[in-house]
C-alpha cells in the first residue's frame, strides 16, 4: 500500500524566516511546558526567540493560534517519524513491530503536549475527529491491522486502538490514577497483542 503524505506540510519560506519560525515555536513550546499554554505572552515568547514582538504577531496573528502552531510543529514532526522515518515507526519494519512503535510513540507524543491536546480535542466536543491528523492515524493503523489480519474490520479496530489515546483518558489516567506511562504503553501492548492474537502468518 502507497504511504500516506504528511498532513499540514508548512508552505515554503525563506531562510530567514523559517529561522524566526523555528526559534519563536521553540520558545512557545519551553514556556507552556514550563508553565502551561494560559501563560503564554507574546512579548515574552518575542524576548525568548530574540525576535522583535511586531514579528511574533505577523506570523501568527494571537496567542491562540500561537499555541495551535506549537501543536502542528510537534505534529508535522511524528508524522514525518512514522510515515517516512527509520524502522520500525517507519517502513521497512514487520507490521507487528510498527504497530507498537507507532501506538508506543503516539503515547510519547500525547505525553508532551497532552494539555495542549486536550484543549484542541475539546472545541467543540468533536473536534478530535474533525481534525486531519486522527483521519491520519486512522488510515495508518487500518493499513497495519489490515497486513497482520486481511479479514479484520480494520476501520472499527483503528478506532479502538486510538481511543484510549484521547488526551482527557489520557490525562484522566496519568494525573488522576497515577498510572507511569510505562504503564499506559503497556495497556496498549495487551490490546494489540488481543487484535493480532486472531491471526498469526
Amino acid at each position: 500500500m502507497r504511504e500516506l503524505p504528511v498532513a499540514g506540510r508548512p508552505p515554503a519560506e525563506r531562510a530567514d524566516a523559517a529561522h524566526n519560525r523555528r526559534r519563536i515555536l521553540r520558545a512557545a513550546a519551553e514556556m507552556i511546558s514550563a508553565r502551561g499554554p494560559e501563560a503564554v505572552s507574546m512579548d515574552e515568547v518575542a524576548r525568548a526567540a530574540g525576535v522583535g514582538v511586531g514579528t511574533v504577531y505577523r506570523r501568527f496573528g494571537d496567542r491562540a493560534r500561537l499555541v495551535f502552531a506549537v501543536i502542528d510543529d510537534r505534529e508535522r514532526e511524528f508524522q514525518a517519524a512514522f510515515i517516512q522515518g527509520p524502522p520500525p515507526l517507519g517502513p521497512g519494519a514487520d507490521p507487528r513491530d510498527r504497530l507498537r512503535a507507532f501506538l508506543h510513540a503516539l503515547a510519547d507524543r500525547t505525553e508532551a503536549q497532552a494539555d495542549l491536546l486536550l484543549m484542541a480535542e475539546s472545541d467543540p466536543p468533536e473536534a478530535r475527529f474533525r481534525d486531519g491528523s486522527y483521519g491520519l492515524y486512522h488510515r495508518h493503523l487500518a493499513m497495519l491491522i489490515g497486513r497482520i489480519r486481511p479479514d479484520a474490520d480494520t476501520a472499527y479496530l483503528a478506532d479502538a486502538l486510538l481511543a484510549p489515546l484521547a488526551a482527557n483518558l489520557f490525562l484522566h489516567q496519568r494525573r488522576e490514577r497515577g498510572m507511569a506511562l510505562d504503564r499506559v504503553k503497556a495497556g496498549l501492548d495487551a490490546l494489540a497483542e488481543g487484535l493480532i492474537a486472531g491471526h498469526r502468518s
